[in-house]
Formats: structure tokens, sequence, C-alpha cells
């Protein structure tokens, strides 16, 4: 879960910071280009004004007094300004440039009239937006002045007054009702002077200006640059948005593709393909989910093939005590004597027997194998199931030497967590095993400590070859495939045994004995572990 996570927050982190960066970069560089869009935009109308006036007219008005004080306007030669290729070009083209300087900002535009030698427009301004605001308001009132003292009134000065707006791109508002007017902007007005507000970041800049007949009129300026905007906004909220839905998306996909590769080896198990497997992945939830499949895979592979295995081997060993007992009850007919009749109902009483204990043993394994007993684990003296078990086989086979040793000091730790009836059955099946192959003597060796619990069980037979360790466990293996009574088993005591051990947390496993024979070994843990 942690992993997950990690990678999940970390992906959606990094993609975050991806798109944060890159967003800057779009917002800086975006807004570059607006700002100095919106410097054009502010200085061209003024500007291109002045590109159409004659010299004289453009000599008289910037050494007015008023005007100087608003910017450094002169008119110059292009080369004196080290112009780059791409800046000539729109001069060329009757575009306003404007550069920005260490001061300030320097506004140039090419005269309209190539024939005069000063060919262009220069202006210097401080503050670009107050400047160039002030300077078309003074040019605005100066023509509307000029106008006035012609004698325009009336519709004819109406559409003058909208033709210079639409020129300048302003509102121009004569001012009939002064009374709305504030003390400081009614006070320049009436005294002949401009009143100009800079406006903020939402509001216009607006100028009010009093022409020579008295007349008041405001201007309002197009708004100051705003580095906030809507298409900005929704811009950014678009990349961000594709930014986070790409990094989700490659998430995502990733996330589906190792979910897809499960669903494909699930559904080739389902067609019977029982070895499918995932492949190893990252230790991520899901990685551990594959890991998980693959178990539960195996798990149910083994128990398909160990059913397999029961039935052929159930069928055959079914088979000789059926035959037998349908040969002992057609013998019953011709029997003649009462000893005669005895032997057969005796032998069909065994193979009776015969069969309730492999249906007994194959209950058991069946039962172990498939998913595990519920087991309840209780705290039990393991010496005292050894001692029992020992006693028991004593009095089944008397002519047989069988002893318990215990190492020194085990009595202290003799008490394990345990299921009773499995660790009997698991040590009586080795002992039991044991007294059948031994020649006279089996010996029970305990070594019990903090830790584990160890039981050995030795015998002096022939013992097993190396070879066959791991084949004695097999369900329904027998080295000598013996089928009488004598010898006994059916293959599933060693299986029954190993998987008891394995439900117990320990392991059972085949060494060879000192005395010559086999040596069985049980090892598991003295403490289970609480889920």
């Amino acid at each position: 879960m942690n992993r997950l996570f990690i990678r999940v927050f970390g992906g959606l982190l990094l993609a975050l910071m991806v798109v944060g960066l890159f967003s800057a970069f779009i917002y800086t560089s975006i807004n570059i280009v607006r700002s100095e869009h919106h410097r054009v935009t502010v200085s061209s109308p003024v500007f291109d004004w002045l590109a159409n006036q004659d010299t004289q007219t453009l000599n008289e008005l910037f050494s007015n007094p008023t005007v100087s004080g608003l910017a450094s306007l002169s008119l110059d030669l292009s080369v004196d300004h080290h112009f780059t290729s791409v800046e000539i070009a729109r001069l060329n083209f009757q575009q306003v440039l404007v550069v920005s300087e260490a001061h300030g900002y320097k506004v140039v535009r090419r005269v309209s009239s190539a024939s005069e030698e000063p060919n262009l427009v220069v202006g210097y301004f401080q503050d670009l937006y107050s400047g160039v605001n002030q300077l078309a308001g003074y040019v605005i009132a100066d023509l509307l002045d000029q106008r006035s003292l012609a004698g325009a009134s009336g519709g004819l000065l109406d559409k003058y007054v909208s033709g210079l707006a639409e020129t300048f791109g302003v509102g121009i508002v004569r001012v009939l009702d002064e009374g709305g007017l504030g003390i400081d902007a009614l006070g320049l007005a009436n005294e002949g002077k401009s009143s100009f507000y800079p406006g903020g970041e939402n509001t216009s800049p607006t100028g009010y200006f009093k022409l020579s007949n008295g007349d008041l009129y405001r201007v309002d300026f197009p708004k100051n640059y705003s580095a906030i905007s809507w298409p900005l906004i929704l811009t950014l909220l678009l990349v961000a948005m594709a930014g986070v839905g790409g990094a989700v998306y490659v998430l995502i996909v990733s996330i589906d593709r190792r979910l897809k590769s499960l669903e494909t080896v699930a559904t080739r198990i389902a067609r019977g393909e029982l070895d499918a497997r995932m492949g190893a992945g990252r230790k991520d939830a899901i990685g551990r989910l594959g890991d998980a499949f693959n178990s539960m895979a195996e798990h149910i592979q083994r128990l398909v093939a160990v059913q397999r295995e029961m039935i052929h081997a159930v069928s055959h060993e079914l088979r000789t005590p059926v035959a037998r007992i349908r040969f002992g009850v057609q013998m019953i007919e011709d029997c003649t004597s009462e000893a005669s009749l005895h032997k057969q109902l005796t032998g069909i009483d065994s193979d009776i027997q015969e069969l309730d204990e492999l249906i007994d043993e194959i209950l058991t394994y069946a039962r172990l194998e498939q998913g595990g007993p519920i087991l309840t684990f209780q705290d039990v003296d393991v010496r005292g199931i050894v001692e029992q078990v020992v006693s028991e086989q004593g009095g089944v086979k008397p002519e047989m030497t069988i002893q318990a040793e215990f190492d020194e000091g085990s009595d202290e730790w003799k008490q394990s967590d345990v299921e009773y009836r499995y660790i009997h059955r698991a040590i009586q099946n080795l002992v039991g095993n044991a007294t059948r192959y031994a020649a006279s003597t089996v010996k029970v060796h305990c070594s019990f400590d903090q830790e584990a619990c160890r039981v050995d069980v030795e015998d002096d037979g022939a013992g097993i070859p190396e070879s066959d360790w791991e084949k004695v466990f097999t369900p329904f293996a027998r080295l000598d495939d013996s089928r009488t009574r004598s010898s006994g088993g059916y293959g599933l005591g060693l299986s029954i045994v190993r998987r008891i051990l394995y439900w117990h947390g320990g392991q059972a496993f085949l060494g060879r004995s000192e005395m010559g024979g086999a040596k069985f070994s049980l090892v598991w843990p003295r403490r289970q572990l609480n889920d």
C-alpha cells in the first residue's frame, strides 16, 4: 500500500510540478507578448497621428512647454538607433515600435512622408502609459480648442468629436454638469489646465480638459495593462487539466495494463492452462496481487494434480480388497466345514477393516491437502505424546524394542502449541512405519528448546536410498510396491505427516540413521504466532 501510494502521489506531485513550471513559462511568455502588444496598442493612435503631420507642425508641437513636460519628442534619423532587422521591417510597415530602455520606454514611428530626411518620430517616456495618455489628451484638447475657436458647434462639433475619439481610440464626453467632479479635477480644469487620473488595475485612466471657450471634456483612455485576463486564465486551466489528465492517464494505463495481464492469465487458467502465471513485476499492491494470484494458481494446480492422482490411486487401492471380498463371498458358498467358513469370514472382515482404514487415510490426507484443517492449538505436553505413542506401539509390537530418549533439559520446554490429535497422528505414523521396517529396534529421540521442538524416529532396518528421500513423501508412493497385509500401508502416511507439520509451521524430512536404517525428523516452532 505504501509503495502504491508513494508511486501515485509521487507521479501526481511530479506532474503538478511539471505543469506548474510549464504554466509559469506559458504565463510569462504570453504576458510578455500581451504586455508588448498592449504598449503598442496604447502608443499607436497618438504616434500614428504624429506620423501624418508635417514637419513644421511637429516642431511647433514638440517645442510646446506643456508637451515637452510630458515627453521628450523629436524627429530623428533611424541610423542612429541601431535597430534590428525585425524592428526595421516593422517600421517600414508603418508600425509603432516600443522599446524598453533602462530609464523608461522609447516609442518610434516612421513618418508617412519619405521625402524628408528626418523620417522618425521618437518619444521617450519614463511612465509609458501615463505619458502617452496625457500626450494624447493634450493633442485632443488642442484640436478641440482649435475647432471650437473656428466656430464649429452642434452636430458638426459632435461629429468631429466622434472622429477624434475613433482616431485616438478613446472616449470623449463633454461634461455638462460639473457638480459631480472631484475638487482637484474641478479646480485644475477651472484654472484652464488639465487633470489626469492614471487609473488602477480595474479602472481606466481619465483626463479632464477645459477649452478656451469654457467647455469641459472628459477623455476616457484605454484600460491599463493587467497581467491577469480571462483568456489567459482559461488557457492555464486547460494546460493544467491537460497535464494532470495526461499524468493520471499514464498512471491508469500502467495499472490497467497490469490488471489486463492478470485477467488474461485468469482466463487461461479457466480454459485449463493451469501452468499460466503472472510475470515478475514491481512489489507494489498489484505486484503483491500477482504474487498471491500465482500462489493460488500453483495451489490449484497442485490440488488438481493431487485429485487426479488420488482418483487413480484410490481406484487401484480399492480394487484389491474388493476383489478379495468378492472372492471370499464366492468361497463361502463352497465351504463344507465350520473352520473354512470361519476363515473366509475372518478374511472378509479383515478386508473390510482395510477398506475402512484406507478411506480414513484418504479423508485425512484430503482434509490436510485441500486448504488445511481447522486447527485448535493448545499448550500440550509433547513428551507425554511421545511416551504415549511409544507405549501404544510397544503393545502392538512386543517383539520390537521401542525406546524414547529425551535430551537433558528438555522437560523445561516440553510444552508446545500444537493440535494434539494431528501431532499424535504424525508421531504415530512415523513410529508405526519404523516398526514395519526395523530389524529389532526403534528409537525416538526428542530435543526441545525455547524456540523449537524436534522429534527424530530411527530404526535399524535396511534404510532408504538417498535418491528416494523425497519420493517417500509423495502420496501413494511405496518403494517396495507391497500390497500384503503384513507390510501394509497405502502410501499416504508420510504425506499426511508432512502436511501436518506444514500446518504447524514446521517441516518433516528424511535422513540416514547411525543405527543403519532411516531417520525421519519432525521440527516445528514451539510457539505459534497469533494472526
